[in-house]
């Protein structure tokens, strides 16, 4: 039996304790034998600051270069607010993405048929939602050079941020929505603002090109940005994949969080290319929410983000993908059994812990798996 082997860095706020619920699952299937771990931790955000005075050491990114999938909690949080900027405990999540590669955001947005009365929008509107956004994550504006505020004198200032990228940049990420849409409905909608981007022309210009010599069996529509964000609010069953730019995806991603009802309720995963030799990636698992320092420590949290982030390791990195269906079904099963955390909660449910949570979702988990 193979021995996976894991890097956990809990992170901030509620990350240590969103993460014990994934440990209880690791152990589990540990347990029963379905898998082998090695598991080592790390510290990152303003944990890691606090240690040591960086977001992230050389010796834990040592780590996460080694791992087969890094599970990652959350960062930030006021405490850090006046620490230098290159020292903020994002800038630790940024290095992971940027130095191993990790240039696909995969941003699932599912609406459990138990939590369409949580959303905003009316219940035909996002009842059975099924979408995954695919944001770049290594370039554009967030990465680009320069990037600087320049003191003009005279009481003004001015900032720059650069939007840049490559050719190689849109058409990696593009192939990556191009292949997953083939497993999904076989759509892709690509946004991007090619009406006052230089970049976006470029982008829209790609990504037809990959569609056309390689991927013409799927179907490929353009959108504006600022018009996709309009659609995904209007009637967001039209889409299957969206593959968008760092800057967009970031902004879309929240989007399409909201429509579940709860950001407790979203994971993702980032994922690097493919070894040509070992036919791994790099890949780092990870909650769309953040790191919620008004309810850490309070036993509140929503660990199901986290655990369905897991869920996304099991299937991209371990190729376990039939246990990662039965995560996934044993979130919907405790759903509908009405249990809710507090972002969750609704009238008639059993509002549970953070660790009630995790125990429900294990006990479901046996179920299916006996």
């Amino acid at each position: 039996m193979a021995t996976h082997k894991l890097l956990l860095l809990p992170g901030d706020g509620i990350g240590p304790e969103v993460m014990a619920e994934v440990k209880r699952l690791i152990d589990w299937i540990d347990a029963q034998g379905i898998a082998r771990f090695t598991i080592e931790n790390g510290l990152v955000g303003g944990a890691a600051y606090d240690a040591d005075k960086l977001p992230i050491t050389d010796a834990t990114m040592a780590k996460a270069d080694a791992a087969d999938a890094i599970i990652f909690g959350a960062v930030g949080g006021p405490k850090w607010d006046s620490v230098p900027y290159e020292h903020r405990p994002e800038a630790g999540l940024l290095r992971l993405r940027k130095d191993l590669g990790l240039f696909a955001n995969l941003r699932p947005a599912v609406c459990y048929p138990a939590l369409a009365e949580s959303s905003s929008l009316k219940r035909e509107v996002v009842e059975g939602l099924d979408i995954m956004i695919v944001r770049e994550l290594t370039g554009g504006v967030y990465f680009g050079e320069p990037k600087t505020i320049t003191d003009l004198g005279n009481g003004q200032k001015r900032a720059v941020d650069t939007q840049v990228y490559d050719t190689y940049e849109i058409e990696r990420i593009a192939r990556v929505a191009f292949d997953l849409a083939r497993k999904r409905q076989n759509k892709v909608t690509s946004m991007e603002k090619r009406n006052v981007m230089k970049s976006g022309v470029l982008w829209n210009e790609v990504v037809t090109q990959v569609h056309g010599r390689e991927y013409k069996d799927v179907t490929l529509e353009h959108q504006l940005a600022d018009s996709g964000g309009m659609n995904l609010v209007k009637w967001p069953k039209q889409f299957d994949v969206i593959v968008t730019d760092n800057l967009f995806g970031d902004m879309l991603s929240d989007i399409a969080a909201m429509l579940t009802g709860s950001l407790g309720m979203l994971p993702s995963a980032s994922l690097g290319e493919v070894d040509a030799k070992t036919k791994k990636r790099k890949a780092m698992y990870e909650p769309v929410h953040g790191s919620a320092p008004d309810i850490a420590g309070k036993g509140m949290a929503n660990p199901l983000a986290m655990i369905a982030s897991f869920g996304m390791a099991l299937r991209y990195s371990l190729e376990m993908g039939e246990l990662a269906d039965k995560v996934d079904q044993a979130i919907a099963a405790v759903l509908a059994k009405s249990l809710r955390t507090a972002d969750i909660k609704s009238e008639g449910a059993t509002v549970v812990s953070t660790s009630g949570m995790g125990e429900a979702l294990l006990k479901e988990l046996q179920a299916l798996h006996a």
